[in-house]
């Protein structure tokens, strides 16, 4: 009928880092999982992956049946983005925030010792520690460079579930983070209110032990970890994430900036903040540390590693040898960190499902992300 002349759009600049979201694919080597990097300092998102995923072009023109069909019937559900959709437990990522509320409200100081003989006892429920015969007499910094369950345990029933909340909620956890991106999901942080209107059932008591360790109802997103992390490495500040930098018009204009913006702050002191700082430090660079796969000679690392259990395990220890996991049931690797520790410019969160230990796989995914950004930025890139 008639023809229009094409007019050119705008261009939208993104915060993201090209060759450090290749680096965190090439990182993943075919796993399923998430991973966000997040500059800490304003809330920019430098990578974010989620694994499997797919091809958009294949929806440019119209997608086969066929396609659609593989696409929607995969069981690891490619059209999902995990980073910010997929909803997993913390695993002991999460005893970072436990350790905060506990030293904030004066339930223990950094030197508070807690003996760990391998298991924790509540009514006739026996807990576990990861590490089979205990870790002996530890006080802070020991259990969370150890990952020591059994010292969580005590401090988390000490603190209970809503003092526990109130901090997780802190750290902006079991709520948006605000990203400019559909379909983002909340996660959990559960309290004694939430079970009894969701459940019609009063809290317990060894629920709390559980949520201690980050199991239990909890439910994160990677992003949400990236963001309650990379609070604590900035000093208190929690910045919404945010994808767009500019919109700039044709004719080189910019249409519209968007700056950081501020959603909270963390209200801890300088020498519980310091005190964590230190730790997460030695969780990768000291002797005995979990995240010791992640350390970089050139770049001081602060991480905290999390296996997240996927479904409960028998209370028998001969039933629990010979129990038989499906691959969709295996323990979820996690990995939370930043770096430098002084003035720390990224921040990394991994979580690859299904795959087994946070030390043994998730912090060798997050040490190539490091790796990546720190060569990148030696090279002017």
């Amino acid at each position: 009928l008639r023809r229009m002349a094409p007019v050119a759009g705008a261009n939208v600049g993104l915060t993201m880092d090209a060759p450090l979201q290749t680096a965190a694919w090439e990182a993943f080597a075919g796993l399923a999982g998430a991973a966000v990097a997040m500059d800490p300092r304003d809330g920019s998102v430098l990578a974010m992956i989620s694994s499997p995923s797919f091809d958009p072009n294949l929806f440019n023109s119209g997608i086969a049946r066929e396609q659609w069909e593989k696409l929607y019937k995969n069981p690891l559900n490619p059209l999902s983005n995990r980073a910010i959709s997929g909803q997993y437990p913390p695993g002991s990522t999460y005893k970072m925030i436990v350790a905060a509320a506990a030293l904030e409200e004066r339930i223990i100081t950094p030197e508070t010792r807690i003996h760990c003989d391998g298991t924790f006892e509540l009514g006739n429920r026996t807990y576990r520690c990861w590490k089979k015969h205990g870790h002996g007499s530890v006080n802070l910094h020991r259990a969370l460079v150890e990952s020591c369950d059994v010292y969580f345990y005590t401090v988390g029933k000490m603190l209970g579930v809503d003092k526990i909340a109130q901090y997780a909620k802190r750290f902006g956890l079991g709520d948006l983070t605000g990203i400019e991106l559909y379909h983002e999901r909340k996660g959990l942080i559960p309290t004694r209110e939430w079970k009894l209107a969701r459940m019609k059932e009063p809290w317990q008591q060894g629920e709390t032990i559980s949520i201690s360790i980050g199991q239990g109802f909890n439910l994160t997103t990677p992003l949400q970890l990236a963001q309650a992390y990379s609070a604590l490495a900035n000093g208190g500040t929690r910045w919404r994430p945010r994808l767009v930098q500019r919109i700039v018009l044709s004719d080189g204009s910019v249409q519209k900036e968007f700056l950081p913006e501020k959603t909270g702050e963390l209200n801890l002191s300088q020498q519980t903040i310091a005190a964590l700082n230190r730790a997460l430090w030695c969780v990768v660079n000291e002797p005995g540390g979990t995240g010791a796969a992640a350390r970089r000679p050139q770049t001081d690392v602060c991480g905290k590693t999390g296996t997240s259990q996927v479904i409960g395990l028998p209370q028998n220890e001969k039933a629990r040898r010979t129990m038989k996991i499906a691959a969709f049931h295996k323990d979820h690797a996690l990995f939370v960190c930043y770096a430098p520790m002084k003035n720390p410019e990224i921040a990394v969160a991994v979580i690859a499902e299904n795959a087994g230990g946070g030390g043994a796989i998730a912090a060798p995914i997050a040490r190539k992300i490091l790796d990546a950004y720190f060569e990148g930025r030696k090279k002017g890139k």
